[in-house]
Parts: structure tokens; sequence; C-alpha cells
């Protein structure tokens, strides 16, 4: 692996992390909202974007030959959720989908 695919695996990686640690703290704190059933669509896809996240981060690291599948979905559900959480107010939704977003860029980026 040369040193700019390196550090391109590094980049990708720290996003799709940031994006997991993101949707599961707004998924958690959707739970403890007011009016948690205007919420559900934004759970689910929170725990949704999580687990395709963490299965993209795994599928890069290991170099599976694979991954270029997975990271298209990746991009498809990163970028739903960060159009639910970009619909609420709550700083967490904001936070998440800012989160989301980004690691839709890296992953694009990755792709290329």
């Amino acid at each position: 692996m040369t040193q700019s695919s390196a550090s391109q695996n590094q980049t990708v990686l720290d996003a799709l992390a940031r994006c997991i640690a993101a949707c599961e703290m707004c998924a958690t704190a959707c739970l403890h909202e007011d009016d948690i059933q205007m919420m559900v669509p934004c759970i689910r896809l929170d725990r949704d974007c999580a687990d395709i996240c963490r299965l993209t981060h795994a599928f890069i690291a290991r170099g599976s030959a694979h991954a270029q599948h997975v990271l298209r979905e990746c991009i498809e559900i990163c970028q739903k959720c960060a159009d639910e959480c970009g619909q609420h107010q709550h700083d967490h939704c904001q936070r998440c989908a800012e989160a989301c977003r980004a690691c839709v860029e890296a992953c694009k980026s990755y792709q290329q």
C-alpha cells in the first residue's frame, strides 16, 4: 500500500468512525425527546447508518475485494440519514447530519 492510499484509507476510515459515533449518540438522544414517535424514522436510520458504516469500515480496513459494493450502499444510507436528521432542529440530529454528509463525501472520494 502506498503512502497516498494509506492516507486515503485513513481519511475514509476516520469519517466512517465519526459517523458511527454520531449516529449512535443521535439514536440514544432521540429516545429521550418528548415526541419520540416523531423521532422513530430518525432512530431507525441512525441505527441502519451506524451498522452499514461499521461494515464498510471493516471491509476497507481489511482491504476486502467487496468494499466497493458496500461503499455504494453506505453512501446511499448515509445520505438518507443526513436528510432525515437534517429535518430536526435538535443539536444531536444536526451533528449527526453533518457527520453523515462528511462520510458521504469521504466515501465518494474513496470510490474514485
